[in-house]
């Protein structure tokens, strides 16, 4: 069965999903650009204005205009282009600053507090995919947009070297100790569609991992770490059944899995 197609709009009651026309193997459907705004607010807050293409970005002005509210924040989950590239165009167009991690914006702390309105949401630092990718939790709707760190379809890569496994696998069971408590019962990714069940998807995610692992342990095992490049030695006996238009991905990942097997 042909998976559907997911196209976005207004998703929980604080939400709204612009996607961005720039589907591909590694962004899905697209770019989800997040509209967060207070019901009945006038100060929105807009989540990875996405690639630099000016149809998206007077979409998205639209949605929050049509609303009768004005972008007050734009905030960045990392600083990937096809999340963040449209960032300091998105700054012109609405006069709101932006805050991320790092790259010379009025920085995001793990623990902060954002507010719009009424509406509050709090930074969650989730660093693996990238060192600077943080998530933001909309507790009044018990939702996480997690961007590259969960995604609403397939799984994630490990962008090394930037990226790192270890503090992916710490992050993954942060979120998995907020799916617990019930603060989280659904994801907002930043590529694919929502994830209504955000318990049972960061399950997938964790044993995905794991089960990844021990297939690279076998592959060296195997007469990988004997090879010239062991990377392509995983590459091969692992990934094998992978679309090669991702196999420069998945280098990235084996070369993060490897880091961490010698770490550990």
């Amino acid at each position: 069965m042909a998976e559907s197609v997911w196209a976005g709009g207004q998703i929980t009651t604080r939400a709204h999903c612009v996607l961005a026309p720039n589907p591909g193997p590694m962004t899905l459907d697209g770019t989800n650009t997040w509209v967060l705004l207070e019901p009945g607010g006038t100060q929105a807050v807009v989540i990875d204005p996405g690639p630099l293409d000016e149809g998206h970005l007077q979409r998205v002005c639209r949605v929050v205009a049509d609303a009768g509210a004005r972008v007050t924040l734009t905030v960045l989950t990392h600083g990937h282009h096809d999340h963040a590239e449209a960032a300091p165009r998105f700054a012109e167009l609405t006069g709101a600053p932006t805050r991320a991690v790092g790259s010379g914006h009025d920085d995001l702390a793990d623990g902060d507090v954002i507010t719009a309105d009424a509406l509050e949401i709090r930074v969650v630092a989730t660093p693996g995919h990238t060192s600077d990718s943080v998530s933001f939790a909309l507790e009044a709707d018990h939702a996480l947009l997690t961007g590259d760190t969960v995604l609403g379809r397939g799984t994630t890569v490990v962008a090394h070297p930037d990226g790192e496994l270890t503090a992916y696998l710490r992050s993954l069971e942060r979120i998995a100790d907020l799916t617990g408590n019930g603060e989280v019962t659904s994801i907002l990714p930043g590529h694919g569609p929502v994830v209504p069940d955000a318990a049972a998807m960061v399950a997938f995610y964790r044993t995905h991992r794991q089960e990844r692992l021990e297939q690279v342990r076998q592959a060296l095992k195997d007469g990988a770490a004997q090879e010239q490049d062991p990377v392509e030695g995983v590459l091969t006996r692992v990934y094998a059944d992978v679309p090669h238009e991702v196999w420069p991905a998945a280098r990235m990942s084996i070369r993060a899995q490897l880091d961490h097997l010698r770490a550990s």
